[in-house]
């Protein structure tokens, strides 16, 4: 199974390093991953594999989103057909 993370809010030292290694520790591989900086603002979307995860979905998303609450940052965890469905023009 493959998701689609986003993060979003204010460009602080280590969103990268924090996010990845929760992902690494929860046994999920990063299959694209790009970030952009603007205006002081950080953005990031990565595809990841969730298939060697231990954790089901809710509780991965449950722990990001955490993290993302510590940083003061929103970041969501979609799955990746749904993400797909809901962008499609």
């Amino acid at each position: 199974m493959r998701g689609i993370i986003t993060v979003l809010g204010k460009d602080s030292v280590g969103i990268i390093g924090r996010i990845c290694t929760y992902l690494a520790e929860e046994g999920i591989n990063i299959l694209d991953i790009s970030q952009t900086i603007v205006g002081g603002y950080f953005n990031m979307m990565m595809i990841v594999d969730l298939s060697e995860s231990t954790h089901k979905f809710e509780n991965v998303s449950t722990g990001l989103k955490s993290i993302g609450d510590e940083l003061g940052l929103e970041v969501k965890l979609q799955r990746e057909d749904i993400f797909d469905s809901m962008h499609r023009i």
